[in-house]
């Protein structure tokens, strides 16, 4: 087996094995990520897929590792190797011509906004300082939730180092005998709130994308009118838009997921630290528990404080990424030459709704 069929398989089987409710975006993006790191060996790989000697070896892997997930998951990864290299195969046709097109759409948007060059920069302009009107709102709610999450965090493990403390008072049997299920408890205090500090902080991310669309949709009313026979080429530009700005959104949904997850591993070794601390001799626990019970506060705290250093400012980037992904549309209009990855935008949104429309079968 190829080693990228290999490893797109054992990471789908990760995604979607383990559940019924499959994420289509999740699916959609480690197909898109496989699809894109292919780069020139695609044709190959394509060919390699529709071996059947390598289909019984990934269908040897799928029962291998679907011994205890539901029928549903296992019909899904049985028909997923075929599905992927539909898709691959459509996306290597098409990604040259979707090229050609968007090119030439755009020139001749531009050619029809070109009149109207000044409304045009108005309209742009003006769709821009509403997003940031927008946007300044929810960067500060971010900002305030992060510290919220953090000082709930915070005050919930501050009363650990204050037992930690007095436990040191007791005799050695009986501090040692105590303090694996301390560092339990305490491992369980950390778990719960990073789990909810996910929670508090993931329905931003699902506000924000919400807001892209309304932009968007305020863009597309404001230049209309003046791309009236060239409503094609202005939808694709939209589309493009659109698929950055939400792609902009997911990434700033997992920055905060993986933010909130690297706090847990920074935060976990405490209780880890306690349980080391037990498993030695009882005659020098106090002196191996003393530093950690003096450090443990301290230690709480820089790690939060750390967490809000480097997650409270991820709205502002995030509005000022979409503001200059509108600026760089606006570049385009007037220059009537696409990016260089304006036609794999459009393929990644194509993924999405077929991995969507898959999934839903």
């Amino acid at each position: 087996m190829a080693p990228k069929v290999a490893a797109l398989v054992l990471v789908l089987l990760a995604v979607s094995g383990a559940r019924a409710d499959v994420n289509p975006d999740e699916v959609a993006s480690v197909i898109w990520k496989y699809f894109t790191d292919l780069g020139s060996n695609a044709k190959e790989t394509v060919g390699q897929l529709q071996q059947t000697e390598l289909t019984k070896q990934i269908n040897t892997l799928l029962k291998t590792n679907l011994q205890s997930v539901s029928a549903y998951a296992e019909d899904l990864q049985e028909r997923l190797v075929p599905f992927a290299t539909e898709l691959q195969a459509r996306l290597a046709q098409d990604s040259q011509r979707l090229k050609e097109q968007i090119q030439r759409e755009l020139a001749e948007l531009q050619a029809k906004l070109a009149p109207y060059a000044d409304e045009v920069h108005q309209q742009i302009g003006t769709n821009i300082r509403q997003l940031q009107a927008k946007m300044s709102p929810y960067a500060e709610e971010l900002r305030s939730q992060v510290d919220r999450g953090a000082g709930e965090l915070q005050r919930a493990l501050e009363p650990y180092a204050a037992e930690l403390r007095d436990r040191l008072q007791d005799n050695a049997q009986s501090i040692q005998a105590s303090l694996s299920p301390y560092a339990d408890r305490l491992q369980e205090q950390i778990d719960g709130g990073v789990e909810s500090l996910k929670e508090r902080l993931a329905p931003m991310a699902d506000e924000l994308k919400a807001q892209v669309g309304q932009s968007v949709a305020e863009l597309r009313r404001g230049l209309s009118p003046y791309a009236q026979e060239v409503q094609d080429g202005l939808n694709r530009q939209l589309e493009s838009l659109t698929a950055q700005m939400e792609r902009a959104a997911e990434e700033l949904r997992t920055r905060l997921a993986t933010k909130s997850e690297e706090l847990r591993a920074q935060l976990s070794p405490l209780a880890q630290e306690l349980r080391e601390a037990a498993s030695g001799d009882a005659e020098s626990l106090r002196e191996r528990l003393a530093p950690l019970a003096q450090q443990l506060e301290q230690r709480v705290g820089q790690t939060l404080e750390a967490f809000r250093q480097q997650a409270a400012p991820f709205g502002e980037a995030f509005g000022k990424q979409l503001v200059q992904q509108v600026e760089e549309m606006r570049g385009k209009l007037d220059s009537g030459t696409a990016g260089v990855e304006d036609h794999l935008q459009l393929l990644e949104k194509e993924v999405r709704e077929k991995v969507s429309a898959f999934l839903s079968t």
